[in-house]
């Protein structure tokens, strides 16, 4: 099958040609609501809800690229985390990460420790066009003729 130069304009004739023509759907997907770690009370430990952390907890787990991040407390979830009085980081980049030691005495409880967190992510589809700096690989086939062999006869 043919294929145009990207900057054209395609159009399919039918639904099955769209998997030829059409680019894929790269939406984000949300994943609903994920708590892999639950946080101890010692000074060291807090909670980490981090990418590393789901991806060895849940090996189904597949996220190509996180373009959004939600994150609240398992028991209080329509309090903002601002609202918690926790120091706690939600980022695309790691997770969350909550840690013991950086909590004081106050807010909703009174030790300083982190309550425990989930996190909803969205996710790009882990389809190759979908990725970012992806390129699809393109193959060339060239031909070079073989001539004859040559035939000599001797008289």
């Amino acid at each position: 099958r043919p294929r145009a130069p990207p900057s054209s304009v395609l159009f399919c004739s039918a639904v099955s040609d769209c998997f030829f023509c059409c680019p894929p759907d790269c939406t984000c997907v949300w994943t609903g609501w994920v708590d892999v770690y639950y946080p101890s009370p010692d000074r060291n430990d807090g909670d980490y809800e981090t990418f590393d952390r789901i991806e060895s907890a849940i090996p189904s787990w597949e996220c190509a690229k996180v373009e959004n991040i939600s994150c609240r407390a398992s028991k209080f979830p329509d309090s903002s985390i601002a609202d918690l009085g926790q120091k706690v980081e939600c980022s695309v980049e790691h997770g969350l990460i909550c840690n013991n030691k950086d909590q004081t005495i106050g807010g909703l409880i009174p030790m300083p420790v982190c309550l425990n967190y989930e996190i909803n992510v969205c996710c790009t589809p882990n389809v190759p066009e979908c990725i970012p700096g992806h390129t699809t690989p393109s193959t060339t086939t060239s031909t070079t003729p073989v001539p004859p062999p040559s035939t000599t006869s001797t008289p």
